[in-house]
């Protein structure tokens, strides 16, 4: 169960604020120098604090002789979070909208002059690292596919991590298929990793189909929507580096038709002639 004072870090709090805040909803109305003596916070300090907690709209300040203070309900103080946050979000957009046009007047061309003796090779890949990165790009291909969804992998041991955009993509309609390193070709940690995943897709995703590759697969990632007439697709791929940790990696991301496509033949090919049957593999 997570830690309920968590949410103070969320308000954007200082660890005073965060302090008086806390003491306040506990001892609620109350003076700044009760308050400094309750929290130990410094009594040159303690009127900026509550200042501060009253700016935000979490905190009213009671007039009189001496000013007491008296924090919001929990409840009023969450929503009133969230509407700074909302204002300080629409201050910041009117604010780029108020300078889109001079900034992209002074630097637009000197990124174009920058970049037009580029090589087109120069743009076939860019690279994210292995880990969160990739696996957040790989989230996004599932839920951008429109048709077509091909996974090559050894064991799907980041299913976990994707499962909920698999989920998006079989509902839009996608076609998907996994294809699989033969378990026999795997170390038994792995081999029983993925045959935890086999399970879970026969289970919970039955529109998946998926084959076990007799070879070696020299690379793993995700095609989707690829086009034979070289004019649409995107793919992330990782080679195989066996020698390499994963916080060394790097995947790489393509949107070159022609390259996906490539990616795409590989696959049908592999899944055509090198590789079994669930049902041969996993009975």
């Amino acid at each position: 169960m997570a830690d309920p004072s968590d949410v103070f870090d969320l308000l954007g709090l200082t660890e005073y604020e965060t302090t008086a805040l806390e003491e306040l909803l506990s001892l609620g109305r109350t003076t700044a120098p009760n308050l400094a003596s309750a929290t130990g916070i410094p009594k040159a300090r303690i009127y900026g604090v509550l200042d501060a907690l009253a700016d935000r709209g979490f905190v009213k300040v009671v007039p009189g002789r001496p000013k007491e203070y008296q924090p919001k309900a929990p409840e009023d103080i969450l929503d009133r979070a969230v509407e700074n946050r909302r204002q300080s979000f629409e201050g910041f957009t009117q604010e780029i909208d108020a300078n889109r046009e001079a900034f992209l007047s002074e630097y637009r061309p000197r990124y174009e002059r920058a970049n037009e003796d580029i090589s087109p090779t120069a743009e076939l890949f860019h690279v994210v690292d292995v880990g969160g990165p990739s696996e957040r790009e790989t989230r996004r291909l599932y839920r951008d596919a429109g048709e077509t969804l091909r996974i090559i992998t050894n064991s799907f041991a980041y299913l976990d991590s994707v499962a909920g955009a698999l989920e998006d993509a079989l509902a839009a309609g996608a076609d998907v298929a996994v294809l699989f390193l033969h378990p026999d070709r795997l170390p038994p940690e792995k081999a029983a990793v993925q045959a935890d995943v086999v399970e879970r897709l026969r289970r919970e995703f039955t529109a998946v189909e998926f084959r076990f590759s007799d070879q070696k697969l020299p690379w793993r990632g995700t095609v989707v929507d690829p086009s034979m007439d070289y004019d649409g697709g995107e793919a992330i791929l990782l080679v195989e580096e066996p020698d390499v940790p994963n916080h060394m990696r790097q995947a790489a991301l393509t949107d070159n038709g022609s390259f996906v496509a490539g990616m795409q033949r590989y696959f049908d090919l592999v899944w055509e002639y090198e590789s079994q049957a669930s049902g041969d593999v996993y009975t």
